[in-house]
């Protein structure tokens, strides 16, 4: 049972469904987000801007808006942003940007909130299989493959490092879902995404820590 949870990424989108989810299970729910959108402000629940995840100040933002949250049942790194390139217009500067927010943010979250993480908490990384080596067929989509790689390395590396602490790391990829980012193509809506991927939260545990999952419960390769 989630009872405390922060949102990264809370305005649209996955990230809206995943807070109005929690919200009907109960959760107290932070939504963190640069801008709020009027539906996220609809939910009624506390509600974070400015939280641009490349920024320090971004960052100190959500860490001072949790100021009397000693602790977190689930912290969900969903914020993540996708710009398409390929060989024939490769810019670079997108590249970086792609993994700051992507790589670099999640990251960041998790550090300054390290300590509000204790026995039994998850933290939860919404990547993509487009991040995945072995399941990359068709090429293309430099920064956002390399940059959510780069996030499930990091991952990893915190299930190992969390684990002392019972803190267990969901690696997740909610599927090619209809929103914003992929120009509202895909398999699944967004509401239905959000509702798997709290199924495989509320089925993670310390053994199945560092697993990377697509979001309807299949295990995904490296």
């Amino acid at each position: 049972m989630i009872a405390t949870a922060v949102v990264t990424g809370a305005n649209r989108g996955i990230g809206l469904e995943l807070c109005r989810g929690l919200k009907r299970q109960g959760a107290r729910v932070v939504a963190a987000c640069r801008q709020a959108s009027d539906a996220l402000r609809e939910l009624g629940l506390k509600v974070v801007e400015g939280v641009d995840l490349t920024e320090p100040d971004g960052i100190q933002a959500l860490v001072d808006a949790l100021e009397d949250i000693s602790s977190l049942d689930c912290l969900i790194n969903n914020a993540g942003i996708l710009r398409r390139d390929g060989l024939d217009r490769m810019d670079f500067e997108a590249v970086q940007r792609q993994f700051a927010v992507n790589a670099l943010g999640p990251l960041r979250v998790t550090m300054a909130l390290r300590s509000r993480l204790g026995e039994g908490s998850k933290v939860i990384m919404i990547t993509s299989r487009m991040g995945s080596i072995a399941d990359n067929t068709s090429g293309g989509y430099y920064g956002y493959r390399m940059s959510k790689a780069a996030l499930n390395m990091a991952s990893v590396c915190l299930a190992h490092d969390l684990r002392p602490k019972g803190v267990a790391v969901g690696i997740i990829h909610p599927g090619y879902v209809r929103t914003d980012m992929t120009g509202h193509q895909g398999h699944v809506d967004p509401g239905d995404s959000a509702r798997q991927i709290l199924e495989r939260i509320e089925e993670l545990t310390l053994e199945t820590s560092g697993v990377f999952w697509h979001a309807n419960g299949q295990r995904l390769p490296w």
